[in-house]
């Protein structure tokens, strides 16, 4: 495909994109993020607003390298973060990455996580929160090249769902070429659990108040031990007010 033309529904990249908002951010700048060998890096995206908006970030990290990642996309039309990773021997990659979603916003994320040597460790957790008619998607691919043995990858995707007309996609992916490696995936979707917000009602807290509660515990997973979690958390915390 050439660099410049637009995708469409046939790039599995892009299958759940709304194509016609992407046209007017594309294409895409990639934004390079190398981690030597040894070194620590942390960083954190966060997408909000009216205006459609579409990053793309490449990580590269040398033998022993580790990056902690943290994503929030609250875009209220189309937000879109795509993530490409290469871990060399010994690296390690965290990501943690929640999406908040309402109106008839179309909210992705899009990874593809290469353990290009051998033990190197990498985790992704992922939550959404959707209401109205909002679609929030995420495409997760972990690659395990030959010869990457001790690989050790786990990909925690969780959506929940407020309203009928919200959509969740998810597809975690696992690409394994080694023998000896540790690789797992989890993927949930559903809606707030009605028994424990009847106890939490059944404890004096108002309707509302244990919704917002169980929202707010189920988005912490994934900024937990951020170096901006707190920031992160006080984002969305304002995001679900919004949509309550």
């Amino acid at each position: 495909m050439n660099a410049l033309a637009l995708p469409t529904r046939h790039d599995e990249a892009y299958r759940y994109s709304d194509l016609d908002a992407l046209a007017g951010v594309w294409p895409v700048a990639r934004e390079v993020l190398r981690v030597p060998a040894g070194e620590a890096a942390a960083r954190a995206i966060v997408i909000s607003g009216e205006a459609a908006v579409a990053r793309h970030l490449l990580v590269d990290l040398a033998p022993g390298a580790t990056c902690d990642l943290s994503l929030l996309n609250l875009a209220e039309r189309f937000g879109r973060i795509a993530v490409e990773v290469r871990l060399d021997a010994g690296a390690r990659f965290t990501l943690g990455a929640a999406q908040i979603g309402g109106g008839e916003a179309t909210l992705e994320i899009v990874t593809e996580v290469t353990h290009a040597a051998p033990d190197a460790v990498s985790r992704q957790t992922l939550r959404s929160v959707l209401a109205g008619a909002a679609t929030g998607s995420y495409l997760g691919k972990v690659v395990v090249a030959r010869g990457a043995n001790g690989t050790d990858a786990a990909q925690s995707v969780r959506a929940m769902l407020l309203s009928r007309g919200a959509t969740a996609n998810a597809k975690p992916e696992l690409e394994i070429e080694a023998d000896d490696v540790k690789c797992a995936h989890g993927c949930a979707v559903g809606e707030l659990d009605a028994g424990a917000l009847f106890y939490l009602a059944s404890r004096g807290l108002p309707p509302a108040s244990a919704k917002r509660l169980m929202l707010q515990a189920f988005l912490a997973e994934a900024f937990a031990g951020a170096a901006e979690e707190e920031a992160l958390s006080g984002k969305a915390l304002e995001r679900l007010e919004a949509l309550l």
